[in-house]
């Protein structure tokens, strides 16, 4: 994830989109420059149930104790957002991404109105995983 932005970056970089098709571009270039997943990331137990394209989240802990994420998706868009989740949340230990409710920021970058319902669910299914795997994370 060395490519992406960090959080103040990404939300500047928002605040200078001046439409949503725009933003939309910004979201799909993210997206691209996840790094591809390894076979073993890309394994069923990395599936993210409730979403109706296909998105994997592997989660691991570094030795520094923060939580290093993997993740692709079959939708451009999707794999986008799934970039966007990864930088709200990179930097964090398990036990900081249980306490963090990423929501607000996608409404501060004004997404949450521009998303489809069923990205929408796959987002809040995208989170809840993510918050689900710090938990185990957080007791190894």
């Amino acid at each position: 994830m060395a490519g992406l932005p960090d959080k103040n970056k990404l939300i500047r970089n928002f605040s200078r989109c001046l439409n949503w098709e725009e933003k939309y571009l910004y979201v799909i270039e993210l997206g691209a420059q996840l790094p591809p997943l390894t076979e073993q990331q890309r394994q069923p137990e990395n599936l993210i149930s409730g979403c109706q394209s296909q998105v994997w989240i592997a989660m691991t802990r570094s030795e520094a104790g923060h939580v290093v994420f993997a993740g692709d998706s079959d939708a451009a868009i999707v794999k986008g957002l799934v970039a966007v989740v990864f930088i709200l949340y990179q930097g964090l230990t398990p036990q900081q991404i249980i306490e963090l409710d990423v929501r607000p920021f996608f409404a501060d970058l004004a997404l949450s109105q521009h998303l489809t319902p069923s990205r929408s669910q796959g987002l809040e299914a995208m989170i809840r995983a993510i918050r689900t795997k710090a938990v185990a994370l957080n007791v190894c």
